[in-house]
């Protein structure tokens, strides 16, 4: 009986190891795949059968994308597009989480409920509305007002994701610091943040790749090239540059997602932190 039930879950095991396998190579293949077709010549692009593993890899596409079109130029908009829009969510959402959190008010559960509303709302959805109300208030065309829709965008996941961290700290950290004398600004600055470190991290992770990967808004909202961020310049990419062709669009799209990779692998254990602390806590 005992033989049977071990067996059914090695059975069990190995099935959900080979479910998570086949999720795993249907999300990254399109990844090895750009990144192979970013790494051929023009004939192996069209080879039949396919070229899986170019060799010679051609790292020179690369060059040629960052030293004969603007996606330097581009990469550098998305960063500082990303940069202020996780700045401003951050503050908003750590006040507003906070408030959430440890305050008792009227209509809290409806304030919170029309954060998950708007948290439902695509960017597609809003975007021509969105067009029509900065160009008549003559503000298109404008970091300023990117940022400010990113935020808008942003800000109720973030919202909601510290509200949940902040349940998971003990009222009664906040309780001791103020019989020691703090007052509410102090608690929060100087006891809560500090213990939500990893949250805030993950958040603001998590805020700028959603930022990052935005297209349709500053497609819509921005008309000059030199204010493009990566996602609209990869779409712009084949109009500034006579000689642009797919395999260059493939090593223009690696470049486009790697700092996006670089900051989950640098920053991953302030994530696994963030999402285990609410097992680890309660």
């Amino acid at each position: 009986m005992l033989g049977s039930k071990a067996r059914a879950e090695r059975l069990t095991r190995a099935g959900l190891y080979a479910a998570y396998a086949v999720i795993t190579a249907f999300f990254l293949f399109p990844v090895f795949w750009v990144v192979s077709m970013s790494l051929k010549t023009v004939p192996q692009l069209f080879a039949t059968p396919p070229v899986w593993f170019p060799w010679p890899p051609q790292f020179g596409n690369y060059a040629y994308v960052i030293t004969s079109t603007s996606i330097g130029r581009y990469l550098l908009n998305s960063a500082f597009i990303v940069l202020m829009t996780v700045i401003l969510t951050l503050i908003i959402a750590t006040l507003a989480a906070y408030g959430f959190s440890r305050f008792s008010f009227r209509y809290k559960q409806p304030s919170l409920l029309a954060v998950l509303v708007f948290q439902m709302v695509s960017p597609v959805v809003i975007a021509i509305p969105l067009y029509r109300f900065f160009a008549a208030l003559g503000l298109l065309n404008s970091y300023a007002t990117v940022i400010l829709v990113y935020v808008a965008i942003v800000l109720p996941f973030t919202t909601w994701f510290l509200k949940g961290y902040f349940d998971t700290i003990p009222y009664e950290m906040d309780e001791a610091a103020i019989v020691d004398g703090a007052n509410r600004w102090q608690v929060l600055t100087r006891i809560l943040l500090p213990v939500c470190a990893p949250g805030i991290a993950t958040a603001a992770i998590l805020a700028a790749v959603l930022s990052w990967s935005q297209f349709v808004v500053p497609f819509i909202l921005l008309d000059s090239r030199e204010l493009y961020p990566i996602s609209v310049g990869l779409v712009d990419l084949k109009n500034t540059s006579d000689a642009i062709t797919l395999h260059y669009l493939s090593a223009a799209s690696v470049i486009a997602i790697a700092p996006v990779i670089a900051v989950f692998v640098l920053l991953q254990r302030y994530i696994v932190n963030a999402l285990t602390a609410g097992a680890i806590k309660g």
